[in-house]
């Protein structure tokens, strides 16, 4: 017998009304399920319906005889082919219409499937929003994730993504989930970043936006899990069509070079130290860099005062290695974990002089001793761990002793194919030291305390490690193309323009840049509102609470408001912060100075002279506050760049990033960025703020008075 079978009720009828049975059964019409009030029973084969009517009590038996047909059958009217009534014996007095019967028995027929119907409906609608809660939850872990993952890096966000799946493999598709008193199983594919990008790839194609060709290469990065596919899906998606796909075909262009394996050897990083800007800088070069696809690793020494709170699983390894000093190796423990992305190892030093368990980073006697042991132990800790990077990345006179120690000691250690990059950023610090010291860590200083070598320029009886470093370096950079044309110059090249002239092929300027990622007045998360070029209002919000904050005597926002960020400063910018306090007796304007520095010794000396400076229309805040920062530069008019000494220094571009007028000079890495309000030669579309050529023009008390005081007016045309 086949499997589809219906009961199919075929009748022969002793009476007149089979043809208005037929008529009756073609009524399509939504059935009403108390239309008859009666009760019927029934069963398949050769059943008896008995027909109650609860009016009368008339009670009438009906003899059906059934025959099984193929579903085929089943569209052949209602099923009732005629109806029989062997010797009816009805009670006295009554009549029973046939009529009235087969409407009965259809109109219940009717009434049966449409609540079995409406059944199965209900189950699959009920099974349909389980499934859609289900995806919506896993979707929302997913964008929560990748959030989270996009300041955390791909590999951190590759991490969050499985782990996600994972779980939801294990309650969704293996598990179970409630539909009413039952438990239903399910198995489901939860929506993932992979998943995405492949269906943008396929509505890419059907938008003609991408040939076939460029959809296959692109679906087999998605096949491969290509880190640098994901990474450019996650930044760009939410962008456009246009950016997201030039991302993706800049993956495929055959021309592009493969990733490098960069390991920068440093001394700062923000936030684990970060002392200047160096530790900024090494962070956002090693997360855009990252970004690109290349492999990014960061070597540092492990210091008593680090936070590892905001690495990402740092752990300390079981295996110690060994690095060589002073005619004896010692052991080092080593640190890992994840920071925005990026890898980080810190060295931590078994050595008796205790070289980075101290409470301060710099500024020791025997700092030449801790950083060239650090040097040395960094460049064997790569052997020992195999590494073969494209690139060393060396910073300042700390680490500058690796470029002499990887060509002399280990360049022929299968390290024959890296090159050293070294980055002065700023040369107004240069350490010089008896020869004898380089071989503490494993130097020849008789080879190389020569001119052509370390020997310094000024100094002969000493040598000097920058030099070294700018030497044997294969690439020297530093922090913009006008700082590098300095320093080849008598004036501004420290007393190594000599010896940057001779190296010029390598010496590359790079402009700075800014970290937007911490610095967008339109996300910034420190501030009460956040506003950008196309709604201004929420800067003069900020001005209004930091005023409030800071208990000012007058809330008027036309009164200019001059903020100044000093968090790093050297002895002689110190000296002049009073003289630019002294400005509110002759501007009618308010102050605010954001003094606090991590550093003590600067906090020391910004505490001394607070006292006689605070009032009603200035405020100097000696307590670091990283929200505070933000808002003053936010809620400033005009910005004061204090700093001279540092190249690299970002407070100006900040400013500018704000909608805040910058007075700072115009020389270093500043030159192009700032660009002068009173410059004829450029359109007043371009001129961003107020420069000064020379330092000693900025440290004349007279021509600082004067260079504030005249962005008043210009700060007064452009607000109001």
């Amino acid at each position: 017998m086949e499997s589809a079978i219906l009961a199919k009720c075929s009748c022969a009828m002793t009476g007149p009304s089979a043809a208005a049975t037929s008529s009756s059964s073609s009524d399509h019409q939504r059935p009403l399920l108390n239309h008859y009030p009666c009760s019927i029973s029934s069963s398949i084969g050769t059943s008896t319906f008995t027909i109650a009517d609860r009016g009368s009590h008339r009670r009438t038996f009906l003899t059906l005889r059934c025959s099984t047909t193929s579903s085929s059958d089943k569209d052949k009217g209602n099923g009732i082919d005629a109806l029989q009534v062997p010797s009816p014996r009805p009670e006295k007095g009554s009549v029973v219409g046939a009529d009235d019967l087969m409407k009965l028995f259809n109109d219940a027929q009717q009434n049966m499937l449409y609540l079995s119907k409406q059944r199965v409906t209900a189950m699959e609608n009920l099974d349909k929003v389980e499934r859609e809660k289900t995806l919506l939850l896993a979707r929302v872990a997913q964008l929560e994730a990748e959030n989270e993952a996009s300041s955390a890096g791909c590999e951190v966000l590759q991490k969050k993504l499985k782990s996600i799946e994972d779980e939801l493999q294990m309650q969704v598709q293996g598990g179970d989930w409630a539909v009413g008193d039952k438990v239903s199983k399910k198995k489901m594919d939860p929506a993932s970043l992979w998943s995405e990008l492949n269906l943008t790839i396929d509505s890419l194609v059907l938008k003609g936006k991408i040939d076939v060709g460029q959809a296959t290469l692109l679906r087999g990065l998605v096949l491969n899990r290509d880190a640098r596919a994901a990474e450019v899906f996650s930044t760009l998606r939410s962008i456009g069509d246009n950016e997201l796909i030039g991302g993706l075909l800049a993956l495929l262009d055959p021309n592009r070079r493969h990733s490098l394996h960069i390991v920068h050897i440093c001394t700062e990083m923000a936030p684990l130290t970060e002392l200047g800007t160096l530790g900024n800088f090494v962070t956002c070069l090693s997360r855009a860099l990252r970004r690109k696809g290349n492999l990014v690793e960061v070597i540092l020494p492990k210091y008593a005062s680090m936070d590892l709170s905001c690495v990402c699983n740092p752990i300390q390894l079981e295996a110690n290695f060994r690095s060589y000093f002073d005619g004896t190796w010692h052991n080092n423990k080593i640190w890992t974990g994840i920071l925005y992305g990026v890898a980080i190892t810190l060295i931590d030093p078994s050595h008796s002089k205790k070289f980075f368990s101290r409470q301060h980073v710099y500024d020791y006697e025997d700092d030449f001793e801790r950083f060239t042991y650090f040097s040395r132990a960094a460049l064997d800790y790569i052997i020992k761990a195999a590494k073969r990077p494209d690139i060393l990345h060396i910073h300042n006179w700390q680490t500058a002793a690796v470029a002499p120690l990887f060509w002399d000691n280990f360049a022929s250690q299968g390290l024959g194919q890296t090159r050293i990059l070294f980055t002065c950023h700023d040369l107004s610090s240069q350490y010089l030291h008896e020869p004898h010291k380089l071989a503490l860590c494993g130097l020849n200083p008789g080879q190389l305390h020569r001119i052509d070598r370390l020997q310094d320029n000024s100094e002969p009886r000493l040598v000097n490690l920058v030099k070294g470093g700018i030497v044997y370096s294969n690439k020297v950079t530093t922090v913009s193309p006008t700082y590098a044309h300095d320093l080849l110059t008598k004036e501004l090249g420290q007393g190594l323009e000599s010896t940057f002239q001779i190296h010029k092929n390598k010496f590359v300027g790079i402009l700075n840049g800014l970290d937007e990622s911490k610095w967008d007045p339109q996300k910034d998360r420190y501030l009460p509102c956040t506003y950008g070029i196309e709604d201004f209002s929420g800067k003069r919000k900020c001005k209004e609470e930091l005023l409030k904050r800071l208990g000012f005597s007058s809330l008027n926002l036309s009164i200019p408001l001059v903020g100044c960020i000093a968090a790093d400063l050297s002895d002689s910018e110190l000296n002049i912060l009073e003289d630019i306090l002294n400005l509110k007796s002759s501007q009618q304007a308010q102050f605010v100075f954001a003094g606090g520095s991590k550093n003590p010794r600067i906090q020391t000396l910004l505490e001394t002279i607070e006292p006689s400076q605070k009032d009603m229309k200035s405020q100097l805040v000696t307590n670091y506050d990283e929200a505070l920062i933000h808002l003053v530069v936010a809620a400033s008019d005009i910005l004061i760049c204090l700093t001279f000494s540092e190249p690299t220094y970002q407070t100006p571009l900040i400013a500018m990033k704000y909608g805040t007028i910058p007075v700072a000079r115009s020389v270093y890495g500043l030159s192009g960025c700032v660009i002068d309000a009173e410059d004829q030669s450029s359109r007043m579309s371009e001129r961003t703020g107020y420069t000064f050529v020379s330092q000693k023009y900025i440290l004349k008390k007279k021509y600082m008075r004067e260079g504030v005081a005249k962005s008043f007016p210009y700060f007064t045309k452009c607000l109001f």
